[in-house]
């Protein structure tokens, strides 16, 4: 399998999910909706999580940053990095972004901004420190592809819909405790699709969160593709990856919001089930970059 292969697999899994989410969404509305008799339910959820999660993305970046004690990169202070992603950047067809810097000896790296004109790549010094010239260009290249797939769009409708799914079930389970509906509108509805609201309450923010995941692992493999063919050496992200899997020191400045952000777990030492992960095993990660030819043949 090649890169090329990779990137278009990815691609496909990631439209798959995102429309499994659709449906889980329309679904569990319309379950909730028909049981409760309130039909309006839908629409006004939607457009309040779509309000307060474009209101996010639209400031996502500076959120993000001030969250991570960010500090700006300027061309004079770091002439040889920022040639680097600026010459990534044209060899991508993508405007330069900014060039941000978190003090902490930890490994890690992250991009965000709305679009590729608002594109933000941020170091931690550890890594800057401690990779080499070649491996610092693949990691940017892989951040870079973040911002060239449009993946800050793809998390922004996933953390719309995520809120959607988490803000229908705490309605149908309030309504349903505080009798919401009323008995005039709910009188007809079969005890069936009451249970079944019940069950979905319960079950849809948990599957809601397992989408999430997965297309957030997805994206991850997906940036890899794009930034080893950008780079055109697959074998200095894998160096780069197994290095900042080495690297046991968490990383102060991250938190549970911005932990998909970065280029790995930036939480170390915690053994959780794969479905629960935020990215792909690292090993499947480096296997995939290994296994791979960039020319395709």
């Amino acid at each position: 399998m090649t890169l090329y292969t990779h990137y278009d697999k990815n691609v496909r899994l990631t439209w798959v999910y995102l429309t499994g989410f659709l449906v889980l969404v329309i679904g569990a509305g319309y379950v909730f909706s028909e049981a409760l008799g309130q039909r309006w339910i839908l629409p006004v959820a939607v457009g309040f999580s779509t309000l307060m999660s474009v209101g996010s993305y639209w400031w996502s970046d500076r959120i993000v940053l001030s969250m991570s004690g960010a500090k700006p990169v300027e061309f004079e202070t770091d002439k040889e990095l920022y040639r680097v992603v600026e010459n990534l950047a044209i060899t991508a067809g993508l405007p330069t972004p900014k060039i941000y810097t978190i003090d902490d000896t930890a490994m890690n790296a992250f991009a965000t901004g709305r679009d590729p004109e608002h594109g933000v790549i941020c170091f931690t010094t550890g890594l800057l420190s401690r990779l080499d010239r070649s491996e610092v260009e693949a990691v940017a290249a892989h951040e870079l592809s973040h911002i060239g797939n449009r993946d800050t769009l793809v998390s922004t409708v996933v953390v719309v819909l995520v809120g959607l799914v988490a803000l229908l079930a705490d309605w149908f389970r309030h309504a349903a405790f505080y009798g919401f509906g009323g008995r005039d509108d709910n009188r007809n509805t079969h005890p069936a699709m009451i249970v079944a609201a019940l069950v979905l309450s319960l079950l849809a923010p948990i599957f809601a969160m397992l989408i999430q995941l997965a297309i957030s692992r997805k994206r991850e493999f997906l940036a890899d593709a794009s930034g080893a063919l950008l780079t055109r050496y697959p074998e200095a992200l894998a160096s780069a990856l197994e290095k900042i899997s080495g690297d046991t020191e968490p990383l102060e400045a991250a938190n549970r919001a911005t932990a998909h952000l970065y280029i790995s777990n930036p939480f170390k030492g915690k053994n959780i089930s794969k479905l629960f992960m935020t990215h792909p095993p690292m090993e499947e990660r480096v296997a995939a970059l290994r296994g791979t030819d960039v020319g395709g043949k």
